[in-house]
């Protein structure tokens, strides 16, 4: 295994690393208290830069616009601009779009990769997949529910999702819905390309979280689908392919989430160790740092997020040397550590602050109510943790 960094990468890095200091962190205070469209306006005003630096699209096909990275290379790239929860939008690497760029490119038709994947990786429309439903286990995707019929050339489309990402807003929606219910349990359902602006496609509301809807790019909607009706060559891919397009989906996202994860951890942990120093807890100018529970703290996290980021390059190298199914041990240990890390660096870092930890005054709050769910999407811990360990166990029988 090499991991040795290019000397081009080297300076990409370190240019992204700065930029995201000095222009998207000082726009985070709009994020949590503006109004959505003036961190929208600085979003846009930032695209322009990244725009202008060379830095756009960067794990996405060159031959649509983007720097074509390896997965190594973006994981890195993803690790700096997840230091910031605007990062990726601004280097226009965000999930959802980013996993349906992947399987646009591989699976999309010409004229379907000239009708939504250009505009796409050009960061001209949004996107969303519309996958999960509410009363269907979303650890199981063979109970979907959701169903697309033949009528004529076209598919009617009818069924309840929830937690469609970024659907407020987006273009097109790549759907799964059940084509045959008769076929194998792995060939019933396919992926479909919806344009929101389809009669039939209902965005009901977008779902609080924690508190919190938020809107625009920002948010997960509940979605009905009610005698939604496009042409068949809205197909993507195969019929009865959309289970193993998504499993194509899920192992390159899940190193962009792990490795945007991670950047959440480095800050985390920065904004943990700057608190402890500088807060005073004694007459004499002892500070927090003194204190050795801190250093405890701040040395297991360290080492805890070294190993986390070795973990994920290493399943990054699998997939570029050897493929996604090589690397599926990999992929399904890093998602389920990897979440945890970022989630006790969070959880340490407000612990440090004290009371201003769980207020708005630090970036900590926003991560402990989004960020929450990482231990859950794309597959929940247990889902991972049994699935990894009944392979491994098999080999031992």
């Amino acid at each position: 295994m090499d991991f040795q960094v290019s000397e081009k990468m080297t300076t990409m890095l370190a240019m992204v690393g700065e930029f995201v200091d000095r222009e998207l962190v000082p726009i985070e205070n709009e994020m949590l208290f503006g109004t959505s469209g003036g961190v929208d306006r600085m979003v846009a005003d930032a695209q322009v830069k990244v725009r202008q630096m060379g830095l756009w699209a960067p794990n996405h096909p060159v031959e649509f616009g983007g720097l074509g990275l390896s997965m190594v290379e973006h994981g890195l790239l993803s690790e700096a601009t997840g230091r910031s929860p605007l990062g990726h939008t601004v280097f226009g690497s965000q999930a959802p779009d980013a996993g349906n760029i992947e399987i646009l490119h591989t699976h999309a038709t010409e004229e379907q990769r000239d009708r939504f994947l250009r505009p796409l990786v050009a960061g001209e429309i949004r996107s969303c997949f519309s996958m999960t439903e509410p009363e269907t286990a979303g650890s199981n995707p063979l109970l979907l529910a959701t169903t697309a019929v033949k009528d004529g050339d076209d598919y009617v489309i009818n069924g309840q999702k929830w937690f469609t990402s970024s659907a407020d807003g987006a273009a097109f929606a790549i759907v799964m819905a059940v084509t045959d219910p008769d076929a194998p349990p792995y060939a019933r359902t396919s992926m479909i390309i919806v344009p929101t602006d389809t009669p039939g496609f209902n965005l009901v509301r977008n779902v609080s979280v924690m508190g919190h809807a938020g809107s625009g790019h920002a948010s997960h909607a509940e979605v009905i689908y009610q005698g939604c009706r496009v042409p068949q060559s809205n197909l993507l891919g195969p019929e009865g392919g959309g289970f193993v397009i998504a499993q194509e989906r899920l192992g390159p996202g899940r190193i962009h989430h792990c490795m945007r994860w991670l950047g959440i951890a480095s800050r985390a942990f920065d904004l943990m160790c700057a608190r402890a120093n500088e807060r005073v807890i004694s007459p004499d100018g002892e500070t927090l740092a003194d204190r050795q529970v801190i250093q405890h703290w701040a040395a297991e996290l360290d080492a805890e997020i070294r190993g986390a980021r070795l973990q994920t390059l290493h399943a990054a190298w699998m997939i570029d040397t050897h493929g996604a199914k090589a690397a599926r041990d990999e992929i399904s240990a890093i998602k389920f550590s990897v979440a945890n890390t970022m989630l006790r660096a969070v959880d340490t870092a407000i612990q440090v602050h004290g009371a201003l930890g769980v207020t708005d005054d630090t970036i900590l709050s926003y991560w402990y109510r989004h960020e929450r769910a990482a231990r859950i999407y794309d597959g929940a811990d247990e889902v991972h943790k049994t699935s990894l360990g009944r392979r491994l166990l098999r080999r031992y029988a």
